[in-house]
């Protein structure tokens, strides 16, 4: 492998490589016309099954389990690998181009929800679950939340793309983001290894936010055999909470929901 010698200014590369390197660009906005659906639930949710996407689809089947029955939402598959992400109904709502995107059609105007961590703190606000209203038990359900959204990054844009994804495997890229994957996981153990839940002794929406990402890799079921390579299995604390939410039927439910397509 030749030394890449850093331009002076960086250009777009005609060809990137990897599982993403085709639809990447540089440049935000809608790439095509595009008319998304619309059922008939006061909830529109525009997702797919990744560890982002699943947490409103935990969040709206707990509020289901609660009997919560203005939450109803119907569920649309959007293929990030066709890109459908860059239509422009899909930008409308979300202009990052990045999924979960909803709507909710509850009221006289549409509103748009999108960054999965703010669907889960929108959905918890308008329907009093799943987020304290004591002024410090809510905060730490925060800290945890917004840990999670500036953590993750470094879990799957780092640690999961050049270890699963680039085209070719970099030995300090992987050890760079490996090591902090761990170091990330070590301060879940240690946190869990004196509350049930990781912003104490209720179950919230910072649960359902770190479970997707953190509690489905120490189910080794993110990228393949990442879990291994991790040794998630040495978590012991970690490995404990994720099963128990694991159990959740809202959570089973979630894992199962059925999308329709665009």
């Amino acid at each position: 492998m030749s030394e890449y010698k850093l331009p002076e200014i960086w250009e777009n590369p005609s060809a990137m490589g990897g599982a993403w390197g085709g639809l990447n660009q540089p440049t935000a906005g809608s790439r095509f016309e595009q008319t998304l659906p619309r059922g008939d639930k006061p909830f529109q949710l525009y997702s797919l099954s990744t560890p982002n996407g699943i947490k409103p689809l935990i969040m709206f089947e707990e509020l289901r389990e609660l009997g919560v029955s203005a939450a109803d939402y119907d569920a649309f598959r959007i293929k990030i690998g066709d890109g459908n992400q860059f239509g422009s109904d899909f930008v409308a709502i979300n202009p990052n181009s990045k999924i979960p995107a909803l709507l909710d059609l509850s009221g006289d105007k549409p509103v748009r929800i999108f960054e999965s961590a703010n669907i889960l703190l929108y959905l918890a606000e308008k329907f009093n679950h799943f987020l304290p209203s004591d002024t410090a038990e809510r905060n730490e359900v925060l800290n945890w939340l917004f840990w999670q959204t500036g953590a993750a990054p470094f879990l799957g844009g780092g640690f999961g793309h050049f270890f699963h994804y680039a085209p070719e495997k970099i030995e300090y890229a992987i050890n760079r983001f490996a090591m902090e994957a761990k170091r990330q996981l070590d301060l879940l153990d240690k946190e869990l290894a004196t509350k049930p839940y990781i912003a104490g002794d209720t179950y919230t929406i910072a649960d359902m936010a770190i479970w997707s990402w953190y509690g489905r890799l120490a189910q080794d079921k993110i990228w393949d055999k990442a879990g291994l390579f991790l040794n998630v299995k040495e978590y012991k604390n970690l490995q404990a909470w994720t099963d128990k939410i694991a159990q959740r039927p809202a959570v089973q439910r979630a894992l199962e929901v059925e999308y329709q397509e665009i």
